[in-house]
């Protein structure tokens, strides 16, 4: 990919970014960045504004966040501009900043670009070196922000846009609105070698997409109880509900397993529509599983849900990169039994770390489920294994190193001139 010819710029008038919540200029650890001499090596601090949709609070607002709260150790300074401000801008604003910088650059519809005129805005005032997008929403944005400023812009391809949804005719614009963008982007982040690969089979050339896969920390709650073959289990699926993540399937999956095993299933994350949290309810009382399925909604605090669990499960469909819940399981010791569905299995080893099931199938996930549950597999050596997977190559440290690195490349192979 080449970036596109610089277009000019002008004045934006009324069209002023409103912030949310600042953070102080960040610094690197003298000692990560020390020579052979002892003395600190002078490393300049890299401005990067990342632009988000900021809806919702789910797996790749995750990734920003984490992003935001670690890039300083490697001299980043990562600030955020959502176009839908919502759950992520309050989860900043609760942390005071930590994370990050967070302004407002509302679009009222899907194609309002004026959002591109309050990130030039806020480019010119805080000089930052260059954006960061995450979604085809943003992509179209921080283009052409990036024509109207001379900055360099670096996308980060979470899921698939092709095949992301439920909806053919939103994958299919989402997909449309995200190749054309990309036409002048300076670099892509895949989360995962499957994305990587997919990009590039779709006419990206390799050395202009880097992967990086997700992190999370090192969070490994302390646990009551060990499960046992013949006493209770309890499964958890941690989402954004909504129809790709295959709940559906863990319901039936329960259902299968009700007669043979003592197991409660519950359900942690908000529903992405009211209508679809409807017909979960509508199947759950279909399957008469009513009394087996808890749920908690909402949370925060991932790790002290995940410490409930006996094991973590995550059906999804498709349109998966690398779920960050699947980290965050692993790191918590938790095995995870997932779906063969894109970087999902270059975390975890069907018999090691966890199992994977075939998508969209109940049979296959109440198979594997109940592998675990008889004891076909040692839960103790299976929680180890995660915990030992998730140290090696999925930490929110590695990911923030392996970010900021790529940062550097690209700038150092751009020279970005304020407009």
């Amino acid at each position: 990919m080449q970036a596109g010819n610089l277009g000019r710029s002008s004045d934006i008038g009324p069209y002023a970014p409103t912030p949310i919540v600042l953070h102080p200029q960040a610094t690197a650890p003298e000692d990560e960045f020390a020579n052979q001499g002892g003395a600190p090596l002078p490393i300049s601090t890299v401005r990067v504004l990342h632009v988000v949709n900021g809806e919702h609070f789910a797996g790749a607002e995750r990734v920003q966040s984490h992003l935001g709260r670690c890039l300083p150790r490697y001299s980043v300074q990562a600030d955020f501009a959502c176009v839908k401000p919502g759950l992520f801008a309050k989860t900043l604003a609760d942390h005071g900043g930590a994370w990050g910088g967070c302004y407002r650059t509302e679009m009222k519809n899907r194609f309002d670009v004026r959002a591109a005129w309050k990130i030039r805005q806020l480019a010119r005032r805080n000089h930052y070196d260059l954006l960061h997008a995450h979604t085809p929403r943003t992509a179209m944005i921080a283009s052409l922000a990036s024509r109207l400023t001379g900055l360099p812009w670096i996308y980060h391809v979470h899921s698939p846009a092709a095949r992301d949804s439920s909806k053919p005719l939103t994958n299919h614009l989402n997909a449309a609105v995200e190749k054309l963008s990309l036409r002048g982007c300076n670099h892509l982040i895949t989360v995962s070698e499957s994305l990587r690969l997919d990009c590039i089979r779709r006419g990206c050339r390799e050395e202009d997409v880097s992967v990086v896969h997700n992190g999370v920390p090192a969070i490994c709650p302390e646990r009551t109880r060990t499960p046992m073959v013949g006493g209770r289990w309890v499964l958890g699926m941690v989402a954004l509900m909504r129809p790709r993540k295959g709940l559906e399937v863990a319901l039936e999956a329960v259902a299968k397993l009700r007669d043979r095993h003592d197991v409660r299933l519950r359900i942690i994350g908000p529903f992405e529509t009211e209508a679809y949290k409807e017909s979960i309810e509508d199947l759950i009382a279909q399957l008469q599983i009513t009394g087996l399925i808890e749920r908690v909604g909402f949370t925060e605090n991932v790790p002290a849900e995940l410490a409930k669990l006996d094991a973590m499960v995550l059906p999804s469909l498709y349109g998966e990169g690398l779920p960050m819940v699947v980290l965050e399981a692993m790191a918590a010791g938790l095995p995870v039994v997932a779906t063969r569905v894109e970087g999902t299995p270059e975390a975890v080893t069907d018999g090691a770390q966890g199992l994977l099931a075939e998508p969209g199938d109940a049979e296959s996930l109440a198979g594997k489920l109940d592998e675990l549950i008889s004891g076909v597999h040692d839960w103790q050596q299976m929680s180890n294994a995660a915990i030992e997977r998730h140290g090696e190559a999925f930490s929110d440290i590695a990911m923030a190193s392996r970010t900021a690195d790529v940062y550097r490349k690209v700038l150092a192979n751009t020279i970005p001139t304020i407009r």
